[in-house]
């Protein structure tokens, strides 16, 4: 059995042997400069304390709008008309909660998610919130705001692990944590079929395993590419991967396009806290069938072994989601108006109950 703490992290007993040092490697604004020229364009800006405080608060999950765009300020004036007949409540008890404000992290923001054409996919230091894509518009973690950041790091248990015990899975836990800057990191937002990406294990700077990174699809491309892309990957490993890493022992993640040409996507500990996908850490770290000539390679062969999502697990209902978040303006109204019409209905049978 094993638990999902971040992005295609999980915790599993036994084989520990991850140090604190390869988690801290595995860092994107460490392997970034590295690899730059072989994966997606991407600008990294420090997360101040305080933006770090917003996001671990427990409280009510208010997103700040001051960077939304006109076209949304013109919209929800729209709504308003249909507005008026709700009656808002005047008790001097009731309290508003708003949105911090942090305009100066904003504007950097915008400026650098202008800088990368207007769309990005967020992360912090190792996660991205692919746990929270539910509660986006459209399921998608494509961000044109810091608004839109915000409502999915604060939704995502993947990003609340990388700022609270981002070295939880480590053999060497005697010793003090390294200390962590923390950092917004925002990729160029770039269309990736799911079936073209591939997780690749690499022991002592030999890869020794790939998986289908979307384990739970079958893909057809696969069946009929499968020594194609076990060789560009092989290819692209020895070019520009192997020796290159700080560790001899890493997980990297890659996307194949439809040209054939590989990308490098991420980089991961090898270690327990990395979803091992097709693969056991048990296989992984002791060798058997995988110490065979050349790296094995896992794929779904059918639609027989199709599993769901892994991440469905932190999804809750849309509607409530559309009223949390006002995603819905029609449905909030909707919403308000029943719960006076309920309130309307109690107040008249308190009244005609005292009547009698």
């Amino acid at each position: 059995m094993r638990t999902t703490f971040t992005d295609g992290h999980v915790s599993v007993t036994g084989y520990c042997s991850m140090k604190k040092e390869q988690v801290v490697n595995c860092q994107f604004s460490v392997w970034y400069p590295i690899f730059k020229k072989h994966t997606i364009k991407s600008l990294i800006l420090p997360l101040p304390q305080n933006v770090i405080d917003y996001l671990l608060d427990d409280g009510t999950l208010v997103v700040s709008g001051s960077d939304h765009n006109t076209q949304q300020t013109h919209t929800n004036n729209s709504d308003l008309d249909a507005e008026e007949d709700i009656q808002w409540s005047d008790d001097e008890t009731t309290t508003t909660v708003t949105a911090p404000e942090f305009p100066e992290f904003t504007a950097k923001v915008l400026e650098a998610i202008n800088a990368l054409g207007g769309r990005v996919f967020p992360k912090l230091n190792w996660s991205a919130p692919r746990d929270a894509n539910w509660i986006a518009l459209n399921s998608s973690l494509q961000c044109h705001s810091l608004s839109d950041i915000f409502l999915l790091f604060k939704s995502s248990d993947f990003i609340t692990h990388d700022l609270t015990q981002p070295f939880l899975q480590c053999s060497d836990q005697d010793s003090p944590d390294p200390v962590v800057n923390y950092e917004l990191v925002l990729r160029k937002w770039s269309e990736l079929i799911p079936g073209g990406e591939f997780r690749c294990f690499v022991k002592e700077n030999k890869l020794i395993a790939i998986s289908q990174r979307d384990y739970t699809q079958y893909y057809q491309h696969i069946l009929k590419q499968e020594e194609q892309i076990c060789q560009a990957i092989q290819e692209f490993f020895s070019q520009h991967i192997q020796y290159n890493f700080l560790d001899e022992d890493f997980v990297f993640d890659v996307y194949r396009d439809s040209q054939g040409r590989v990308w490098l996507i991420d980089l991961n500990p090898f270690g327990e806290v990395t979803d091992s996908l097709l693969f056991s850490w048990n296989e992984l770290t002791s060798g058997g069938e995988i110490a065979q000539e050349g790296p094995a390679f896992r794929y779904t062969t059918s639609e027989v072994t199709v599993q769901p999502s892994p991440c469905l697990s932190y999804r809750i209902p849309r509607d409530f989601v559309d009223l949390s978040t006002g995603e819905d303006a029609y449905k909030l109204i909707d919403f308000l108006k029943l719960k006076k019409s309920q309130q309307e209905e109690s107040e008249e049978e308190e009244e005609e109950n005292a009547a009698q």
